[in-house]
């Protein structure tokens, strides 16, 4: 049970506390032209702080804390703070699952500092406590109005497929009903991003349309911008990100949004030097966050889970369709 008299507790309090309201402090509308929550200041230095905290009343009752201790103890108030996060709906899954690592990481490097300031300048803690709990909001605005990173990257995957080229080119445009028994197991969708459930054109060539559905009412279209038969699809997306639900992707990481999106894709069908059918799936992605490596390794784990998934529902129906003889030329 916790008690207010207890050092331990009340750094597990105060560093919840502390997460909490920049959370919702950062959130606010009014003060988006000096604040913002996606942002290094809240997903590296607020949890930094959170660690600090948490260590900094630990030492109070336990001076001979070990760095190993300082490293783990400083997590307790971090994923306190996510799970009401969660419970209270200010996060969803997904953005929860992407900063956890973030917060864990920096909230250790918090609970060192908080060690190492302890044991070199013991005369000046409280001094230094509110020094720490500014710094995310003293760097906030100069991060917000003058630190602004943008940029593209690509994800790219491929698979071999047991049938010819215009096999597989026969399931690419159009993709009827999936069912959840055609998909292997995802990462993506184990955090909360919705499944694919079809596709259609509207016709076929260079600028056709083809719309994507996705559950928890998701859909988006994809303007064709080259269109070579048997060989090549390519097409630039086209996101409405306030016609996507806001309970099927979490704010900050909604496709299209200003953040994160997807902005160009590409089939590409080869042969490797075997004569076997490859089917490759590239994605153009524009990321909006300061976030540098660490926006762009989720990028990666994420679509490039996506496009597995795709791609092996492309082999299944393929080799299906063969094994089965019901594939025409006339498609």
């Amino acid at each position: 049970m916790m008690s207010f008299n207890n050092p331990k507790h009340i750094g597990i309090f105060l560093g919840v506390l502390y997460g909490i309201s920049a959370r919702i402090l950062l959130d606010i509308e009014f003060l988006k032209d000096y604040v913002n929550l996606v942002s290094v200041s809240f997903v590296f230095f607020v949890p930094f702080v959170i660690g600090f905290i948490r260590i900094h009343f630990e030492l109070r009752v336990n001076s001979d804390l070990t760095y190993r201790k300082m490293i783990t103890v400083a997590w307790q108030p971090i994923f306190i703070f996510l799970l009401v996060t969660i419970f209270t709906l200010l996060e969803g899954s997904i953005c929860v699952v992407m900063t956890l690592p973030a917060f864990m990481f920096f909230a250790s490097l918090g609970g060192l500092a908080a060690g190492l300031l302890n044991k070199f300048i013991k005369n000046r803690q409280k001094g230094t406590l509110l020094s720490v709990t500014l710094l995310p909001f003293f760097l906030l605005p100069l991060e917000v109005n003058f630190l602004h990173s943008s940029k593209t990257y690509q994800v790219e995957n491929s698979i071999i497929i047991q049938a010819s080229p215009e096999v597989v080119w026969s399931q690419l445009a159009n993709v009827n009903a999936i069912d959840e028994s055609e998909l292997s197991f995802s990462l993506t969708h184990l955090i909360g991003v919705p499944r694919p459930i079809e596709a259609s054109m509207n016709a076929n060539g260079v600028g056709a349309v083809r719309t994507s559905k996705w559950a928890k009412g998701v859909e988006f279209k994809e303007v064709i911008t080259d269109w070579v038969p048997n060989h090549r699809m390519a097409y630039d997306f086209d996101i409405d990100p306030d016609a996507i639900p806001d309970d099927a992707l979490d704010k900050h990481v909604k496709l299209g949004g200003e953040y994160f999106s997807p902005i160009k894709g590409e089939y590409l069908i080869t042969k490797d030097y075997e004569g076997n059918t490859l089917l490759h799936l590239k994605t153009t992605l524009l990321d909006n966050t300061n976030f540098g490596i660490y926006s762009r390794v989720w990028g990666e784990i994420i679509f490039q889970d996506f496009h597995l998934s795709l791609l092996k529902l492309m082999k299944l129906r393929s080799e299906t369709l063969l094994k089965n003889n019901e594939f025409s030329a006339s498609l």
